[in-house]
């Protein structure tokens, strides 16, 4: 009989902590309903305590997903815990999720306490989360840099106070795979208690070993939830890559003997949708969800794979998402067909004035472009999605002439806070000039970290996709935009992150 892994979703909460990855309120509650779909088991949707915004994303995610649970990360101080209960309160199914540190090393250079105080704090902050839910979840932070013995202490002494999950957490990716399982082994057979709760990894991939360790720490330590992202999006070099994680486990039942609740279907659309929304491209060589992970370009594949599929594949394109983009619509499509692909598709629109919208969009893109795609789609909601009445900066219309020799000029129109504004720049590019346009009237002094474009589909009449990444003051935030013109893609995206900078919403993050 398969025992079931449990997988926990942080790409909303670890994930974000991506210098870069930022996101709004909206663009959470977007991924948190594709992780929905996706079937995660348990959506770390942020870190309730850290800002009034973080607060509001995870309160309007607790309201409207239903089938998954909740949960909010909490320093192990009742602070923490109790603006983690209060945002968690809509949720059908809630989890607080509390850490401290227990290595030698943050114990004293960080948290300049002893140990004792360390279990002491521990073993309250799990008391006081049981006043709020049964689900309680704890993490000794750099567990794998842990003294085992201090460690076997507090865990069973966390587990004694009602922690149900024990996350063992490899959180500067020191960990590897045989030490890291053994480590994990060695705890549960040495805690008294631990058949009383459920044990979970999370590993960072800084050494390029946070799934191999977290496929060690199930099949030899005995995890039964493994915590991960989509993409593998992390801090640093990253987490533990969900996509990955979920299809060794399904391709190799034969040797983890586990199930999964997840729709490996929705796989390819959660990455693409975490991929659009922070600009963090996924390379196409990238298992599972890179745009080459299918392709076959040597002659003895492609005739193995002709012949019979599994001489070559373990796994098949369509079962993780991937379409075969074919054509979808055209200009002569109707609203009707429009709304169905996006059904199709597991796009969701908040209302039918923005259903109407973005097919306003699709059909002005038809007209330019002879060949609709699933990608083209994708892009057209997306910016729907991003812009609105709300919008504090809105691109109107762009005109720019380039020739060898001469120094490019952009004129840009476009409206801040509805009021119409023109200006006109020279640059060392038609990009750069479009920038240098924009500028000259909103003047943020913002520093450009980033500028990356990418064609959704392929072919000359391929949209640009145009990542613009600023920061100013502490701040970063990424600004996205797309249009078969990709200096208008560009001035879109510029203007997309200086209004999330206008939104003045302060993040602040902890590591785990």
């Amino acid at each position: 009989m398969a025992d079931k892994l449990i997988i926990f979703d942080t790409t909303l909460r670890d994930g974000e902590q991506s210098p870069g990855a930022s996101m709004t309120k909206d663009e959470k509650i977007r991924i948190a309903k594709q992780l929905e779909r996706l079937r995660v088991d348990v959506i770390e949707a942020g870190f309730a305590a850290s800002s009034p915004g973080d607060f509001e994303a995870i309160k309007a995610i607790a309201g409207v997903i239903k089938d998954s649970t909740v949960c909010s990360l909490s320093r192990a101080n009742e602070k923490d815990i109790a603006r983690a209960a209060e945002a968690l309160a809509p949720a059908s199914r809630k989890r607080i999720h509390t850490f401290i540190a227990t290595s030698p090393l943050h114990m004293e250079k960080k948290l300049r306490m002893t140990p004792e105080q360390v279990m002491e704090q521990a073993k309250a902050a799990v008391r006081f989360a049981r006043g709020f839910t049964d689900d309680v979840e704890f993490s000794p932070e750099d567990g794998s840099r842990s003294d085992i013995d201090f460690l076997c202490r507090v865990l069973e002494a966390v587990i004694k106070e009602g922690a149900t999950t024990i996350n063992f957490a490899d959180t500067v990716g020191y960990g590897v795979p045989e030490l890291y399982g053994n480590m994990l082994k060695t705890l549960r057979e040495r805690i008294p208690n631990s058949d009383k709760a459920i044990w979970s990894v999370h590993c960072h991939n800084d050494l390029g070993m946070a799934v191999a360790n977290s496929l060690a720490g199930v099949k030899i330590g005995g995890a039964r939830q493994v915590e991960c992202t989509i993409n593998g999006l992390g801090e640093r070099a990253g987490n533990t890559a969900l996509e990955e994680i979920v299809m060794a486990v399904k391709t190799r039942k034969d040797y983890f003997n586990l199930d999964l609740g997840i729709d490996t279907t929705q796989i390819v659309a959660a990455s693409k949708l975490v991929s659009q929304i922070t600009g963090f491209a996924v390379q196409p060589n990238k298992s599972v969800v890179g745009a080459n992970a299918f392709a076959h370009a040597s002659g003895i594949h492609q005739d193995g794979v002709l012949k019979a599929r599994d001489t070559y594949e373990i796994m098949r394109a369509e079962d993780v998402g991937w379409t075969a983009n074919k054509i979808v619509l055209g200009k002569l499509s109707g609203r009707n067909a429009f709304k169905q692909r996006l059904e199709e598709l597991g796009l969701q629109l908040n209302s039918e004035a923005e259903v109407n919208a973005a097919f306003n969009r699709f059909k002005e893109l038809a007209d330019r472009k002879s060949e609709i795609f699933d990608e083209d789609i994708i892009a057209v909601v997306a910016d729907e999605q991003q812009s609105g009445d709300k919008e504090y900066y809105r691109f109107v219309s762009l005109s720019q002439h380039s020739e060898t020799g001469e120094r490019p000029v952009s004129r840009v129109v476009f409206s801040i806070d509805g009021h119409e504004s023109n200006c006109e720049a020279q640059g060392n590019g038609p990009v750069d000039a479009t920038v240098n346009a924009i500028e000259s009237k909103v003047a943020s002094g913002c520093e450009l970290l980033l500028f990356s474009v990418n064609a959704i589909t392929t072919g000359t009449q391929s949209q640009g996709e145009v990542t613009m990444r600023l920061s100013k003051g502490g701040r970063i935030v990424n600004g996205i935009g797309a249009d078969p013109d990709i200096v208008v893609a560009s001035a879109k995206a510029y203007l997309s992150a200086l209004n999330k900078l206008h939104s003045k919403v302060e993040k602040l993050n902890p590591q785990l």
